[in-house]
């Protein structure tokens, strides 16, 4: 039985953008075991694919903030000793950072990665024992699945990709109703929607029998989604969720729309048709890719703001 550490770390669109190449890789090796090394903040989505063997998690993030103290050294040691502990026939890092590059180097087996032609960060590719071109001016989709396919030897697939991954019966509270779930928080303010959008939004799917389901993870976004649901008749302000049960309340939604953020595209690999919003960045590279039983749709782009009636009519499109 072949065995391979997948490395890729964060951020959670890029974990997610990850997922096809399991798919990929298993239908030339159907019984390779498949191990993941990936950030605390988003163990949740390997966890949800029912080929990943193990999750190994890192906390990169939180021991850059404790690095005085003795539990965080007794915690580094125990997840390096972990790393160390399996003869990896491949390692593949797809972040192509230089610390995703140092953890690699930590584990037993043939390292591959980007040359230094092929990422942001050209040092990490001396991590690498095989390291492969591979065009930046593709879709981090693509660009993943290129990576592994050199990696095994095997030709780039042409169908879209399969996420595999299967949302948990797990949800703090239950909808009896049909929904849409707003996926409204994002990383930058310039990334938002309009709150007055939403409210229009959510009055245009009163008029079609639809609830707003409105997720939040801070408390900004926590006064956004009141402030949302204070107009409307039909909308739910959820408690705060883990991933894992975001990813049960989204995979029973009639469809999904988000701004440029992660659950934008945990919504699309759970097979949920989706509408994306994007107003501050070029969907080209990072924007919604549909895999193979979904539709999908990006609006917007740089300095542009979707109106209501253009996210209506999308929604229809990929509802029908």
């Amino acid at each position: 039985m072949l065995k391979l550490l997948i490395v890729k770390t964060s951020s959670l669109g890029d974990v997610i953008h990850n997922l096809p190449i399991i798919a990929d890789i298993r239908a030339h090796y159907p019984d390779i075991q498949v191990d993941w090394l990936v950030e605390e903040s988003f163990a949740d989505i390997p966890k949800l694919h029912p080929a990943v063997n193990q999750v190994i998690i890192v906390a990169m993030r939180r021991w850059r903030n404790s690095l005085f103290r003795c539990e965080t050294w007794q915690e580094i040691i125990s997840v390096k000793k972990l790393i160390s502990a399996t003869q990896y026939d491949i390692i593949i890092d797809t972040q192509g950072l230089l610390k995703s590059g140092l953890m690699s180097r930590l584990a037993q087996g043939i390292k591959h990665g980007y040359n230094k032609n092929s990422i942001r960060e050209p040092l990490a590719s001396y991590f690498y024992d095989i390291k492969h071109e591979v065009s930046r001016l593709q879709h981090a989709v693509v660009r993943n699945r290129s990576l592994a396919a050199s990696a095994f030897g095997f030709s780039m697939p042409s169908i879209k990709p399969d996420y595999g991954i299967i949302a948990p019966s797990t949800t703090p509270v239950n909808l009896n109703q049909s929904y849409i779930v707003s996926l409204h928080g994002t990383s930058r303010d310039s990334k938002l929607w309009p709150t007055e959008h939403w409210v229009g939004l959510g009055k245009a799917l009163e008029n079609q029998q639809l609830s707003l389901v409105l997720p939040w993870a801070s408390d900004k976004e926590l006064i956004r989604a009141q402030r949302i649901a204070s107009t409307l008749n039909n909308a739910v302000v959820l408690p705060k969720c883990t991933i894992a049960e975001l990813a049960f309340i989204i995979s029973q939604a009639k469809a999904a729309v988000g701004v440029d953020t992660g659950l934008s595209h945990l919504s699309v690999a759970l097979n949920i048709p989706t509408i994306a919003l994007y107003t501050d960045t070029n969907p080209e590279l990072t924007g919604l890719y549909a895999g193979a039983y979904v539709a999908a749709i990006s609006l917007g782009n740089i300095n542009q703001v979707s109106s209501v009636n253009e996210v209506m009519t999308a929604l229809n499109t990929v509802l029908n």
